[in-house]
């Protein structure tokens, strides 16, 4: 890696530490994630026994978060080294990724409006999927209490698909204290109590349909988050243009401070 200096001709500082600024940010929070994501696995004692990652059938929300944490920490280091050293291979890696980024965004965004229904049948069965795992997973476990407690929902399609969990099921095999109930966070909460009761969802599919409405949510998850995206749709586009604009700026950034390394080098080389 060369750092060149020019007698003739300067690269502009104001897009090289603006650059700079701009990926140190990324590159301090790519830090925070990692370290997050490492703590967490640390503390489920996954950091001494790798296997556990492929032993759960669903989600690890902590793997979300370490992916997220490389990816930030990869391009924020590209991006504050490529600038600092006038370096066109890492500042054209930064500059590609990012744009490839913006790309696949725009191209996932495009293909949920146009094909909902496949969308719909692959997030219910990623649901269900995690469904199966909750209970072996704290975090996951945690994910799936938050979703259905904010949401006022219970399951992917309906209270359900808590068959799908070996503990909650309720087939005559089952030994467990949860057979034919749901979790806590299905249940109606009641504002006179001031302590949540984890036992609420209890045999409460044992009885019929007609009084469930009474004591959990009946609503699958898929619908509420269907019902609440019209609600929130100018919140979630306008997330989505920051998000762009974001990284439309360091694009330009990078191909501004590209374009002028090269003309300097072009300038010194006559």
């Amino acid at each position: 890696m060369h750092y060149y200096r020019y007698s003739n001709a300067e690269v502009s500082c104001w897009y090289k530490y603006l650059l700079f600024s701009y990926n140190i940010i990324f590159w301090l929070a790519g830090v925070a994630f990692l370290a997050v994501g490492l703590w967490a696995w640390s503390e489920k004692g996954v950091l001494s026994d790798l296997t556990k990652v492929t032993g759960l059938h669903g989600l690890d929300p902590v793997v979300l978060v370490l992916v997220v944490g490389i990816v930030m920490f990869t391009l924020g280091f590209a991006g504050c080294v490529g600038a600092l050293r006038e370096n066109i291979c890492l500042l054209k890696f930064f500059c590609g990724t990012i744009v490839f980024i913006f790309l696949l965004e725009l191209a996932v965004a495009v293909l949920a409006v146009l094909f909902q229904d496949w969308v719909r049948d692959r997030v219910k069965e990623f649901f269900e999927n995690n469904i199966k795992s909750y209970r072996d997973d704290i975090d996951l476990q945690n994910l799936i209490d938050s979703l259905q407690k904010i949401n006022h929902c219970c399951g992917a399609q309906g209270p359900d698909d808590w068959d799908f969990n070996i503990y909650f099921n309720c087939s005559s095999e089952s030994k467990s204290r949860e057979k034919c109930g749901v979790p806590f966070s299905c249940c109606i909460p009641d504002p006179a109590q001031k302590v949540v009761n984890t036992q609420c969802g209890y045999d409460v599919r044992k009885k019929s349909k007609s009084q469930w409405d009474d004591q959990i949510f009946i609503k699958g998850c898929i619908l509420a988050l269907e019902a609440w995206l019209p609600r929130n749709i100018y919140i979630v586009a306008g997330v989505f243009i920051a998000i762009s604009l974001l990284q439309i700026f360091g694009i330009f950034l990078a191909r501004t401070l590209i374009s002028d390394i090269e003309a300097v080098k072009a300038g010194n080389a006559f």
